[in-house]
Parts: C-alpha cells; sequence; structure tokens
C-alpha cells in the first residue's frame, strides 16, 4: 500500500474540485460522504433516537444525505438546521430529506448525535446557536458523530479558537488532515475514520506514520548477513552514576537488529557499565580524541543519554561529528549546545537524527515552536536549519527531515511517559540506521515500533520492559512485508 497522506484543507479542496472537474458532480461526492457516514454509524451503533445537526454549507449537505440513510435503514431521525442550505450542492441534498427540519435549538440528551455544523475549513470561531450547540453535543462526546471534523477545530492546526465539539468518531474523506493527528485536535476526534470517495491521486509530503511509510525500506537480514554486515553502533555512556540510560539506548539498538553493539564508557564508568552487559560490547576511553579514533569504523553513534550537560559531552559530539557515523543526538548532547545552537547545526548533515522533547526543542530553537503554527511546521523549519532529521517528541510525535518530508505518528501510547523510555527510542532509531536505514525513515520506524511496544505492554510498563517487546512488534512486521 502507498503511503498514508496527510492533507491540508486547502490541498483537500484541490483534490475535491479535481475530481468534480474531471467528470464527477459535487452532489455525488456528497452522496458517497454520506453514505460513509451513514455506514459507519450503522457499524457501530443500534438503531436509535438520532439527531443530525446540519450547517449551511457543504458539511451541512452531507448530514442531510446522513440523515436521508439512516432514516431508510430505519433509525428514528430529526434534523435541526443553523441555517437554510447556501450551496448548490448542499440545497440539492436537503430536497431530498423527506422529514422536518427544526431549528437548532434544545439539548440533545438521550440521542445519537451527527455534527455537520461546519467542516475543516471554517475560518472564525463558533458563536451564538453553533456555540451552544457544540456545548451541549459535548457532554456526552462519546455519542457524538463528527461529519469531515468537530465542528469549530480548524483543520490546519488542531487548535480551537474558540467553543468545539468533541467527538467520539469523526469520518473524514480521502486523507486525513492536521487537525485530526495533533493535539488537542486529534484528542477531539475520537476514533477516526478515513473514507474514499473518489477523489483520486493527491501529492503531498506530509503522512501519517505507520508501516506502510517505511516497511518496504526496512533492513531485514538475508542469509548471506553476518554481524558486520547488520550494521555496527556505538552508544556513549555517562560518568559512574549515570550509565543506565547509554545501556537502554544499546539495548534497544541491538533487539531492533544492529549486528554490533558497544557501549564506549568513561574509565570510571567501565566497572559500572561491565557489571549490566552481555550481548553488548564495553570499551573505555578517556577523551575526545580517544572517541574518534575508537568510532572511526562505525556506521552509526548514539550520544546524549545521561551524558550529562558538560564541555566534555559537547567536545564528544564534536568528535563524533567528524567520524562520519551518522548521529543520533538526544537529551544532553542537545541541551548543552543551548548557548551555540549554530555550532551544531555546522557539523550536522541529512543523515544525523535530533530527537527533543519540547523543553530540549526550545533550547535549540528558541521561539521556534510557540511562533508555528502547529508543530508540523515547527518540526520542518528546526530540520531545515539545522539540516538534519528532527523527531519532535510527544503525544503526537513528528519527525521531519530537511527535504520537507514529515510525519505524525498516530498511535503514540500514554504508557511512554516513564522515565528511559526516550533513550530506548534512541536506541531503535541508532540501530536502524546503523543497518543501512534511510534517517528519516529509521526515525519514524523507530518511534512506531516504539510506541507499539508500549501498547503491546500496556499498564505498568517501565523502559526496561522495552527493548525486549520490540520481537514481538518486529514478527509481525516481518509477516507483513
Amino acid at each position: 500500500m502507498a503511503p498514508r497522506q496527510i492533507l491540508t484543507v486547502a490541498e483537500t479542496a484541490q483534490a475535491d474540485k479535481a475530481a468534480i472537474a474531471a467528470g464527477t458532480p459535487g452532489t455525488v461526492l456528497m452522496e458517497r460522504a454520506g453514505t460513509a457516514v451513514a455506514d459507519a454509524i450503522c457499524a457501530r451503533f443500534r438503531p436509535q433516537r438520532a439527531i443530525v445537526a446540519c450547517g449551511p454549507g457543504n458539511n451541512g449537505g452531507d448530514g442531510y444525505v446522513v440523515a436521508r440513510l439512516l432514516k431508510n435503514r430505519g433509525w428514528p431521525v430529526e434534523v435541526r438546521a443553523l441555517a437554510p442550505p447556501a450551496t448548490e450542492d448542499a440545497r440539492a441534498a436537503a430536497t431530498q430529506w423527506d422529514g422536518q427540519v427544526a431549528p437548532l435549538e434544545g439539548d440533545f440528551a438521550g440521542a445519537l448525535v451527527v455534527d455537520a455544523l461546519f467542516g475543516a475549513g471554517l475560518a472564525r470561531p463558533l458563536d451564538g446557536l453553533s456555540a451552544a450547540a457544540a456545548q451541549k453535543m459535548s457532554v456526552a462526546s462519546e455519542r457524538v458523530v463528527a461529519v469531515d471534523i468537530p465542528s469549530g477545530l480548524p483543520g490546519d492546526t488542531g487548535k480551537p479558537v474558540g467553543p468545539c465539539v468533541s467527538a467520539g468518531l469523526t469520518v473524514t474523506f480521502h486523507a486525513r488532515k492536521p487537525a485530526h493527528v495533533l493535539e488537542p485536535g486529534h484528542g477531539r476526534c475520537g476514533e477516526v475514520i478515513v473514507a474514499d470517495i473518489g477523489l483520486g491521486a493527491t501529492s503531498a509530503r506530509l503522512f501519517e506514520n505507520g508501516p506502510d511509510l517505511w516497511l518496504p525500506r526496512f533492513p531485514w537480514p538475508d542469509a548471506s548477513s553476518h554481524k558486520h554486515a547488520r550494521g555496527r553502533l556505538i552508544v556513549v555512556s555517562g560518568e559512574a552514576w549515570s550509565t543506565g540510560a547509554a545501556r537502554l539506548s544499546a539495548r534497544g539498538a541491538l533487539r531492533i537488529g544492529a549486528g554490533l553493539v558497544t557501549v564506549f564508557s568513561p574509565p570510571d564508568a567501565v566497572a559500572a557499565n561491565a557489571a549490566h552487559l552481555e550481548a553488548v560490547m564495553l570499551r573505555p576511553f578517556e577523551t575526545d580524541l580517544e572517541l574518534e579514533q575508537g568510532a572511526a569504523h562505525v556506521d552509526a553513534a548514539v550520544i546524549g543519554p545521561a551524558a550529562g550537560v558538560s564541555e566534555t559531552t559537547l567536545l564528544n559530539v564534536l568528535a563524533l561529528a567528524r567520524t562520519g557515523a551518522a548521529l543520533v543526538l538526544d537529551a544532553d548532547a542537545i541541551t548543552v549546545f543551548r548557548d551555540d545552537p549554530e555550532e551544531l547545526f555546522s557539523v550536522l548533515d541529512r543523515d544525523d537524527v535530533l530527537t527533543p522533547h519540547p523543553g530540549e526543542f526550545e533550547r535549540l530553537f528558541p521561539g521556534l515552536l510557540n511562533g508555528a503554527p502547529e508543530r508540523i511546521t515547527a518540526a520542518r523549519r528546526a530540520a531545515e536549519r539545522a539540516g538534519a532529521v528532527v523527531l519532535l517528541k510527544g503525544s503526537d510525535t513528528v519527525i521531519a527531515a530537511p527535504d520537507g518530508r514529515a510525519a505524525v505518528n498516530i498511535n503514540g501510547s500514554p504508557w511512554l511517559a516513564t522515565a528511559g523510555s526516550g533513550d530506548v527510542l534512541a536506541g531503535f532509531i541508532g540501530g536502524l540506521v546503523a543497518q543501512g536505514m534511510e534517517s528519516f525513515e529509521a526515525a519514524c520506524a523507530g518511534a512506531w515500533i516504539h510506541a507499539e511496544c508500549a501498547e503491546l505492554h500496556g499498564p505498568g510498563l517501565i523502559s526496561e520492559d522495552l527493548p525486549g517487546l520490540a520481537p514481538t512488534v518486529l514478527r509481525r512486521l516481518y509477516e507483513e512485508r
């Protein structure tokens, strides 16, 4: 399957216009959209009293189709309209509704509610009757089905600017929009179904992060593979009292397939690391020059987990950058450049990966996150500025490449909110890069597998569990390839 695109409101509108120009009438597209919503409702709910709230535009037109189809399938349906239909296609759909149309007033208690007030292109806050209706609907959001997007939610940002419907199910068309995948919009949408209504191919550089995006290029071994061919990775350890993070990264890298993984350790931390390492190798080093020499022939390096925010870490990053190994920089290896981010950017290249959480992102790119309309734009701008792949962590993790490609993780797991999980993620990414996977795809794959591991375990997850869960996820991917 092709990677699943995420389209802006304008890109979706262009796809809609292209389909109409190619000979598919707007009324046919509206009928398909309404049918998709009605089918989704009937698949999840038994017939019951339903209220369809219709706005004046084409979103409301979709609502009239939903109302007619549900009624034809035996549902008791009410239509409540904010205003008369204002587009030709919506008027055509409304004329086929043979029931009454009441004003958008009263409560929605006890009914399944179809929110067809406004679509993703709404550029102003809800007010008056629509604002009141949004608040009343959201009292029981699990019984609200949104057509395209919950009303009041801007499609390109996912950031409500006023009252906004919360839905338990959202049926959108052709492709998700940013608001379906970015918080807080994602949380307002509930389950999201993407229905194919025949809009045809579209061009985009923003994708849902999933196996469709990277599985065809996953670095599986073959009969001729040996450990050296499967990638050589190093992980730089912190001092004696902070060695666990590097070992988590190293174990994650080994579990995801890297052939040889070595922890490079300061002398005073060698004993602590040696006591806990088995298949992961260990090598002491004292100076950045020794690190550079020891890493001269490796494929990738992870540095930052509990490395310490110190001159030593800064020099170690610069030393690794001189080796030609692809770098995965996390945590302290990011923060240590907060006073001079350009010093870091000057040594990075497109094969390197930065994995900041929002606080670390702010240290390297001051004001960029708050100044951007949403996280996707911020991550893209950061990747362009750094000249490297940027993975901006969060429940809606965004991965961006310097060339403008971006992906949003939609399988984020709350169980990852535990100390050390980011260290394992850095190891997953480093292990894939070491095996020759292109860095953007490796970051996407690592983030997706990381979240799948967390969901596989569920409550009680600690970061030490994550590497051991990877084989189950990898087995599933291997069978699906």
